[in-house]
C-alpha cells in the first residue's frame, strides 16, 4: 500500500481546492429556483451534465461520488479523491454475542471496529468521554480487564449505565459530568487514555483541548463539526490557519454540516419518507414564492417524519401557517406537488457538485484536528476504523503523547 501523505502536505492540498472551488460548492441548490452558481466557466456546462443524467447514474453518484464521475472534465476528482484516501485501520475485535445485550446491532458494530483504535496496558486508566450508557466502556473493560470512568451529563443516562455495569459485573464508574465544564479536568489527572466514539463538535474539540494540556493519548472519532458556538469555523491548527489565510478559505457552520451530509445508513423506507419531505418543501417555496410575489426561499421549521401531515395539502397550510402567510381558495395542490417533485429531481443532480467536496471537507477538518495534535508535541495517526457502509464517520484520530 503507498504511504500516507503527511497531514501538513494533504492539508495545503485540500486547502487549495476547496479555496479554488469555494464558489461551485458552497452554494445550496435546494433553496435556489435554478441553478446556484455565478455564471462563470464551468458552472453552465455543468448544470447541463447533470440535469441530462439519468436516475440510476444521479443514484449511484449520491453513493460514490469520485467513481466514473462526469464531473472530472471540469473538476479534480481524481485529486480529490486521492487526497482523501485514508488507510483501513486494524479489523474489528471479535467478542461473544451475550457483550451486545443492551445495545443497537449498528451500534455494536461500530464499537467493535472501533475498539482496536484503544491503545491501553494492564493496569492504565481508560475515560471515556461522552459516554452515555457506556456501552463503549463496558465493551473496553471486558477487553482489557480493567476499571474505566465514563463521563456522561445526562443524569438518566448515568443512572441507566451504571445499572448495566453493575448488573454484568464490570469496573465501569458512570460519572455525572458536563466535558465543557472546568471540573472535567480533574478526570483526566490520572488518564492514560481518553476515547470517544462520535463526540459532537465542541465537545470533541474540548477534549483535544485537554489532551494537548495534560499530554493524555487520545482515541477519537470526530463528528457533527457545525455544532459549535462559532459562527464561522477558526481553525485549530497554525498550519490550517496559515494555509486558510493564504488561499482565503472561509468555512461556515452550513459548510460544516456539508461535511456531515451523508445518510448511507438509512433504511429504504427512511429515505423516501426523506425525499417526500424534501419534495413537498420545494412544491411549498413554490407556491410560498408565488404568494409573498418574492422570489427567494423562505425557511421552514423541520418536523420529525412521525408528524408530517398525511397530505401535501396539509403540510403547505402548517408551513404557511408557521410563516404567517395566508393560502387563497383554488390553489391547484396536485400542480404544486408535482412541481416539488420535478424540482428535487434538479436539486438532487445539482447537488453532486457538493458530494464530491463532501469528504474532503470532513478529512481537512480531522487534518486540522491532527496537526493541532501534533503542534503540541504529540504522535498522531489517521485511520479509516469501519466501512462507510456502516457509518460515513468512520475517520479515528489515535495521539500519543511523545
Amino acid at each position: 500500500m503507498n504511504t500516507p501523505l503527511p497531514h501538513a502536505e494533504r492539508l495545503e492540498a485540500l486547502t487549495r481546492l476547496l479555496a479554488d472551488w469555494h464558489w461551485l460548492w458552497s452554494p445550496a441548490p435546494f433553496t435556489h429556483a435554478g441553478a446556484p452558481w455565478p455564471e462563470r466557466a464551468p458552472a453552465g456546462e455543468i448544470a447541463a451534465c447533470l440535469q441530462a443524467l439519468d436516475d440510476a447514474r444521479c443514484q449511484r453518484l449520491q453513493q460514490r461520488p469520485f467513481d466514473a464521475s462526469p464531473l472530472a472534465a471540469w473538476l479534480p476528482v481524481d485529486e480529490l479523491a486521492r487526497l482523501v484516501r485514508v488507510p483501513d485501520g486494524a479489523p474489528p475485535i471479535q467478542a461473544p454475542e451475550a457483550w451486545a445485550a443492551h445495545v443497537g446491532g449498528r451500534k455494536w458494530q461500530q464499537m467493535l471496529a472501533f475498539a482496536p483504535q484503544v491503545a491501553i496496558g494492564q493496569g492504565q486508566a481508560l475515560v471515556e468521554w461522552c459516554a452515555g450508557k457506556g456501552h463503549l466502556s463496558r465493551l473496553l473493560a471486558r477487553r482489557h480487564d480493567g476499571s474505566i470512568c465514563a463521563l456522561e451529563w445526562q443524569p438518566a443516562l448515568c443512572e441507566s449505565g451504571q445499572a448495566l455495569a453493575e448488573r454484568q459485573g464490570l469496573e465501569v464508574t458512570l460519572v455525572e459530568q458536563d466535558v465543557m465544564a472546568p471540573s472535567v479536568s480533574r478526570h483526566l489527572g490520572d488518564a492514560d487514555r481518553v476515547v470517544a466514539l462520535h463526540a459532537c463538535g465542541d465537545l470533541h474539540v474540548r477534549l483535544l483541548e485537554l489532551a494537548r494540556e495534560q499530554k493524555v493519548a487520545i482515541s477519537l472519532a470526530p463528528c457533527c463539526y457545525q455544532r459549535t458556538r462559532d459562527k464561522i469555523y477558526r481553525p485549530l491548527s497554525r498550519q490550517a490557519q496559515q494555509q486558510a489565510e493564504r488561499h482565503g478559505l472561509s468555512l461556515d457552520r452550513d459548510a460544516l454540516a456539508l461535511s456531515v451530509q451523508e445518510t448511507v445508513t438509512a433504511s429504504q423506507g427512511e429515505r423516501r419518507k426523506r425525499e417526500q419531505a424534501n419534495a413537498w418543501r420545494l412544491g411549498f417555496d413554490a407556491l410560498q414564492r408565488r404568494l409573498r410575489g418574492v422570489d427567494d426561499y423562505l425557511a421552514v421549521p423541520s418536523l420529525a417524519y412521525g408528524r408530517m401531515p398525511e397530505r401535501f395539502e396539509d403540510f403547505c397550510r402548517w408551513a404557511a401557517r408557521e410563516k404567517g402567510l395566508t393560502v387563497p381558495d383554488g390553489i391547484d395542490w396536485d400542480a404544486y406537488r408535482r412541481r416539488g417533485e420535478a424540482c428535487l429531481q434538479r436539486v438532487n443532480r445539482l447537488e453532486l457538485v457538493r458530494h464530491l467536496f463532501r469528504r474532503p471537507l470532513e478529512v481537512w477538518l480531522v487534518l486540522d484536528r491532527a496537526l493541532w495534535l501534533e503542534e503540541a508535541g504529540f504522535e498522531v495517526s489517521l485511520s479509516q476504523f469501519c466501512p462507510r457502509a456502516l457509518t460515513p464517520r468512520n475517520l479515528a484520530l489515535v495521539a500519543q503523547p511523545t
